[in-house]
């Protein structure tokens, strides 16, 4: 699989390791061993934080404004790229660079940051938005921090975002947060049921991805989000027979003409920019076309590598428990 897949599809298909909780030390010093199992520490706690978005839409989500971000904030119609949550790209510095994993190195200096946080994958070398090299310059200037994104369920993930934001200074007790747990576990709810009705009618969902020149099947038990979908809520999703043994195995790759190689009831599609939507997926491909799931417009998103926050899955599990609503009556 060509590195480039495996950077920007691939991970994309993914979206906190466990890890010991942060410390503050009694001389001011700051410390928080991140999934890297790297003991991170600054001479007091940062307050200058930049961060790959998803990470910086999961920290504020907590109560943390961060100075800056790396990765999509906004799409081409000036929106904030789902990626990026609840972030206000006015509000912060994008130093986003021209290729993956690179950055705008003078903007970023400028920020004066005491903080780089981002996410972690263990079969990638880097940061998520920052290759190695990258990082080496980032760590001439800041420490950084790598949240686990792979290898976990979404729950893991969410509290190990918590217990860095409580790191540096977030009320993670707040009513706010309170409320928004409860509205995780409200929507957690709502798909559990859905799951029960799809089971019981034996209809299952597959989730996909796509680009002109391959059709990705996503494995659910890669992805945080998915694989708690299936063991906690039931939620039938397809796993495909046979993963890539490249790669870290997140997807089966099919060609075009093997794109009906599944036919289940719903299609799941990943919504970020540089996928394929499900128009454009139509396009100039008959074998996808003739799947019953898209002749009869059964289509659901995936929010891929959205922050991973209490408030961010309570409202894509939501709009997700919405349209499985709306597309299980056709």
């Amino acid at each position: 699989m060509r590195r480039t897949v495996a950077a920007v599809l691939l991970l994309g298909l993914v979206a906190g390791c466990g890890g010991n909780a942060p410390t503050e030390q009694g001389s001011g010093q700051w410390s928080f061993k991140d999934d890297r199992g790297k003991e991170v520490t600054a001479p007091k706690r940062p307050e200058r934080v930049v961060a790959q978005v998803s990470a910086a839409g999961a920290l504020k989500d907590y109560g943390i404004n961060v100075v800056g971000t790396f990765g999509p904030l906004k799409r081409a119609d000036g929106t904030t790229d789902p990626e990026a949550g609840s972030i206000d790209p006015s509000q912060v510095t994008d130093v986003t660079g021209p290729g993956y994993g690179e950055i705008d190195f003078e903007k970023f200096a400028a920020l004066n940051a005491d903080l780089v946080v981002a996410g972690y994958y263990p079969e990638v070398t880097g940061l998520w938005h920052l290759t190695a090299e990258f990082e080496e310059k980032v760590l001439k200037v800041a420490p950084t921090v790598g949240i686990g994104q792979s290898k976990i369920q979404l729950p893991d993930g969410i509290k190990r975002f918590k217990e860095l934001a409580k790191s540096l200074g977030a009320d993670v007790e707040s009513a706010k947060v309170k409320a928004d747990e409860e509205a995780f576990t409200k929507a957690a709810d709502r798909l559990k049921a859905i799951g029960r009705k799809m089971t019981d009618a034996k209809q299952k969902i597959q989730v996909v991805g796509a680009d002109p020149k391959l059709f990705y099947v996503a494995v659910p038990a890669r992805n945080p989000d998915l694989d708690w979908y299936v063991k906690e809520l039931g939620l039938p999703l397809l796993t495909p027979d046979k993963p890539d043994t490249e790669g870290g195995g997140y997807f089966q790759s099919l060609s075009w003409e093997n794109s009906g190689t599944y036919k289940e009831h719903v299609i799941m599609w990943d919504t970020r920019q540089h996928v394929l939507n499900p128009e454009q997926m139509k396009e100039g491909h008959p074998v996808f076309q003739g799947l019953p799931a898209v002749q009869a417009g059964r289509f659901v998103e995936w929010n891929a590598v959205a922050p991973l926050s209490y408030s961010s899955y309570a409202g894509i599990m939501n709009k997700l428990a919405d349209q499985l609503d709306q597309v299980l009556a056709k």
